[in-house]
């Protein structure tokens, strides 16, 4: 299994606060409803018992409170490699990447330019390398295929170069009936891909109170197969639901639970995460900001009712809106990302590699982030205190006016007890100027080369990828090993 921290440290409601988001929820189900646009989520609703009137859905209580208790309170995310499987439960929590940009700062030039085949590929790559980050949404759109081949191409380059979880949104029900039909090649069958679930998908709803029918009829056919599924709500506070955040929270609640109650009733057992890629509008402006730290906030709010439900959440935090990577898009993502984690949060997308409002990945702040998620684990594992840890005899020993150098209780426990960063410059000024003074960008920058040139991902075998090139003629790019 993959190395797992506990968040969970930080609590913003008290438990009559909790009570209370959860009544207004079940009221905004019973009694405002949604608008669901797929007939047959409709029709199925209508059979189970919820009220349909044209296309307003509402569900009652005791139909929510049955696929809370339907759906697991453990969802396991598999990877192609038994050591990176993800548990999810309580307030285990991972980070990795998300979002999905159409543009990406060059590697080579720095100059921001459209996402490619190649950016699926080489970031799937980094994500592979990257130790601190424990999965792959994939997080860019291939604008060098056609619309209709975005689906595969995504989730064959990204399957193919990361044997951690891979994870994404879809775009046609063709594309992501193809990404369920490869992942079982892959896996070996259908039953075997159920068994063990390398992939996995996110179907959004809409704020507010929308369930799409396109985004709907993704949720049904993912329930069907019985794979895992996110069912985030995107509410922005101001804009597309209330501006208190505890208004945002609640209706991002029932938009969530909604979801999870269709797709339920669609396959009982489903493995869902509780969702949410919430934020707030720049009210000055008019438009989505993604480094907020009342972003981070709904999101710990919304970890912890996910937690008072038993269920794995799916949450955002670690972006920010600066252009370059500079001190703004340092202390963004990580206030937020520290936010959400010490929440108990069970997965935290969007973690890692973008700026500008979630709209540019950086391959630099992708190694940048790593080190950030590093340090935010070292805060999530604590100070651990004991007979040993106290190192009263070490103290005696060694006595005033002496020290701990060479001391063998030093070397047992620094590599664990200090996070050792890659990125970080600790060097004197001197030291620093003689290897030509570069700052946070460049260091970064070295690093993604060196990993891209030297880290090889445990391969698909060539002939499978050879058969599935041949099944999709529209997968395009090329293979790197």
């Amino acid at each position: 299994m993959y190395q797992t921290f506990d968040g969970g440290q930080l609590r913003l409601f008290k438990e009559t606060e909790v009570k209370s988001i959860h009544e207004t929820t079940m009221e905004i189900l019973e009694e405002v409803g949604l608008k669901v646009k797929s007939e047959s989520a409709r029709q199925l609703f209508r059979e189970k018992g919820a009220i349909v009137e044209a296309e307003i859905v509402k569900i009652p209580r005791g139909m929510v409170e049955e696929a809370v208790h339907t759906a697991p309170s453990q969802v396991i995310l598999y990877g192609r490699e038994e050591k990176y499987d993800l548990v999810l439960e309580k307030t285990c929590t991972y980070l990795g990447t998300g979002g999905t940009v159409l543009y990406a700062l060059d590697l080579e030039t720095g100059e921001k330019r459209k996402t490619n085949t190649h950016d699926v590929r080489d970031i799937a790559r980094l994500v592979d390398a990257l130790e601190n980050v424990s999965f792959y949404v994939i997080n860019t759109y291939p604008t060098d295929v056609p619309d209709e081949a975005a689906d595969i191409n995504r989730f064959y380059w990204a399957v193919t170069n990361t044997a951690k979880h891979v994870m994404g949104g879809m775009y046609t029900m063709k594309g992501l009936k193809d990404a369920i039909a490869m992942a079982e090649e892959i896996a070996g069958g259908a039953e075997q891909l159920k068994e063990r679930p390398f992939v996995s998908f996110i179907t959004l709803m809409v704020s507010p109170l929308v369930m799409d029918g396109l985004y709907t009829d993704f949720m049904m056919e993912v329930a069907r197969k019985g794979l895992p599924l996110a069912i985030p709500s995107e509410p922005l506070a101001g804009a597309t639901s209330p501006v208190t955040l505890a208004g945002t929270i609640a209706l991002n609640n029932a938009e969530s639970l909604a979801g999870i109650t269709l797709a339920q009733l669609i396959n009982p057992g489903t493995p869902v995460l509780y969702g949410s890629t919430s934020s707030i509008m720049d009210m000055s402006q008019g438009f989505y900001v993604a480094g907020a730290i009342e972003s981070a906030l709904i999101n710990a709010g919304l970890a912890q009712m996910a937690q008072y439900y038993e269920l794995p959440m799916y949450g955002t935090g670690g972006m920010s809106d600066s252009k370059i990577n500079d001190s703004q898009a340092g202390y963004e993502s990580a206030l937020t990302a520290m936010t959400v984690a010490l929440s108990g949060c069970n997965y935290i997308h969007d973690a890692v590699g973008l700026l500008e409002m979630c709209q540019v990945f950086s391959y630099e702040k992708m190694v940048i982030d790593n080190e950030i998620l590093g340090n935010i684990f070292r805060v999530m594992r604590g100070v651990e205190v004991n007979e040993d840890t106290l190192a009263y005899d070490r103290l005696k020993e060694i006595g005033p006016g002496g020290h701990f150098l060479a001391d063998p209780h030093t070397v047992q426990h620094v590599r664990k007890e200090f996070f050792f960063p890659k990125v970080s410059d600790r060097r004197t000024r001197l030291a620093w100027q003689d290897a030509g003074s570069p700052d946070t960008a460049a260091r970064a920058h070295k690093i993604v080369k060196e990993l891209l040139k030297e880290h090889k991902p445990t391969p698909v075998a060539p002939a499978l990828k050879a058969e599935i090139r041949r099944t999709y003629p529209e997968i395009k790019g090329e293979e790197l090993y």
